[in-house]
C-alpha cells in the first residue's frame, strides 16, 4: 500500500512538474501584439475585398448551374425567377444597405493603406452632382472607400449627399454578385441609371463615375499620371440634361498599389487587351502586387501605399434639354480646367513633386 502511495506521489510531482513546464514554455512564447492584430484584420479585409470582386460573381454563377442537376434544384430556379422579378431594380437606385456600408470592415480596409478623403468644398443637398472620379488605376480602390463605404466620412463631410458608383452593367447580370453590388451603393454606368438617380431620386445625390474606364487601366502604372478624357463627354451631356453639377476628383496614390506590364501601342498584346475591352468592357491587365505572407512577396492583393482622394470645387452647370455641342464642349473644357487646377494645387501635398503633370488624352 504504501508503495502504492508513493507512486501516485511521485506521479503528481510529475505531472505537476510536466505542468509548470508546459505554462512556461506557453508564456516564453511571444504573443501578437495590437499592432499585429490590426496588420491581420487590414490584410484580410483587404483579401475578402479583392476575392468579392475577382470572383463572387463567377464562384456564384457556377455554383447555381452546378445545383440546377441536383436535388437543390429549386434554389437556382426560384433565384433565376427573382433575377427576372428584380431585373429593372439596378437601374432604379438599387437596393442601398446603411448597414453593410458602415462594416466595420471598411475601417480596417481604411487603414490597410490608408486612405484618405479630403474636402475642398462644401455640396449642397439641394442640387444633384456627377463626381468624376480620376484616375481608374487597375481596381478604382480611392472611388470604392470614399464613396461607397463610410469608413472616410465621406456623409459627414458633406451632410444631406447621397453617394453612389457606377461600374460595368454586366456586373448586374451576375448571380449574388448584383445583389452585393447594389447594397453598397453601385449602379449600372448606363444613361438610365445615371439619369434616374439625377432626376427621379430627389436632390442630394452624387453618382461618382471613373471617366477614365477600362481604357485607362492599361496605362496604370507608378509615376505616370494619364488620364482619358478628352473625347470622354457623354458624362456632361447628362450633367447638362439633368442640371447635375460637375465635382472633380483625383485619388493621388490610385496608380501606385499594383505593378503592371505595360506593353507599348501597336503590339500584339495591347492589340488584344483593346479588343477584348470592346467587346467586354473591361481591359485584361497584366498586373501583380504583394503576396499573403509578405509584402516582399508577389501576389495579387495591392500594395500598402497612401491613397487620398481630393473632392475638388463643383463647376454649376445649367439644365439644358438638348444641349448643342458647342455647349458640352464648352462646360467638358470647363471641367477639365477645374481637374487640373485641382492636380496642381495638391500634388506637391500627396506624394508628387512640383514637376510632375497630369497628362490627358
Amino acid at each position: 500500500m504504501k508503495t502504492i502511495i508513493a507512486a501516485c506521489s511521485q506521479n503528481l510531482t510529475g505531472s505537476r512538474a510536466s505542468l509548470q513546464t508546459a505554462l512556461r514554455t506557453l508564456l516564453a512564447v511571444p504573443w501578437p501584439s495590437q499592432r499585429d492584430v490590426r496588420s491581420a484584420l487590414q490584410l484580410l479585409a483587404v483579401l475578402q475585398w479583392v476575392l468579392s470582386f475577382l470572383l463572387l460573381g463567377t464562384i456564384s454563377l457556377l455554383v447555381l448551374i452546378c445545383l440546377l442537376f441536383t436535388s437543390f434544384w429549386p434554389i437556382p430556379a426560384l433565384y433565376l425567377a427573382w433575377i427576372i422579378f428584380d431585373w429593372d431594380t439596378p437601374e432604379k437606385g438599387g437596393r442601398r444597405l446603411p448597414c453593410l456600408r458602415r462594416w466595420t470592415v471598411w475601417k480596417h480596409f481604411r487603414d490597410y493603406f490608408p486612405v484618405k478623403l479630403v474636402k475642398t468644398h462644401d455640396l449642397s443637398p439641394r442640387h444633384n452632382y456627377i463626381i468624376g472620379s480620376h484616375p481608374h488605376g487597375i481596381l478604382c480602390v480611392g472611388a470604392f472607400c470614399n464613396f461607397i463605404t463610410g469608413s472616410t466620412g465621406f456623409e459627414e463631410m458633406f451632410p444631406g449627399i447621397r453617394t453612389f458608383l457606377t461600374t460595368l452593367a454586366g456586373n448586374f447580370r451576375l448571380p449574388l454578385f448584383r445583389e452585393y453590388l447594389m447594397s453598397g451603393g453601385l449602379c449600372p454606368v448606363t444613361r438610365r441609371a445615371i439619369g434616374y438617380l439625377l432626376s427621379q431620386n430627389g436632390t442630394g445625390n452624387a453618382v461618382a463615375i471613373v471617366i477614365g474606364g477600362a481604357a485607362e487601366s492599361l496605362s496604370c502604372r507608378p509615376g505616370v499620371t494619364t488620364l482619358i478624357l478628352r473625347n470622354r463627354k457623354g458624362f456632361v451631356r447628362m450633367a447638362l440634361q439633368h442640371g447635375a453639377f460637375l465635382v472633380p476628383s483625383f485619388s493621388f496614390g490610385e496608380n501606385d498599389l499594383f505593378r503592371q506590364v505595360v506593353f507599348e501601342e501597336g503590339s500584339w498584346m495591347r492589340s488584344i487587351q483593346k479588343r477584348f475591352q470592346k467587346r467586354m468592357g473591361f481591359a485584361p491587365c497584366v498586373f501583380y502586387g504583394r503576396g499573403l505572407t509578405s509584402d516582399r512577396s508577389r501576389g495579387f492583393l495591392p500594395y500598402a501605399r497612401p491613397v487620398t482622394t481630393v473632392v475638388g470645387e463643383p463647376v454649376v452647370v445649367p439644365k439644358v434639354q438638348n444641349p448643342s455641342r458647342e455647349l458640352v464642349d464648352m462646360y467638358h473644357e470647363r471641367y477639365i480646367q477645374a481637374l487640373l487646377k485641382l492636380f496642381n494645387d495638391n500634388k506637391t501635398k500627396y506624394g508628387l513633386s512640383e514637376t510632375d503633370e497630369l497628362h490627358i488624352l
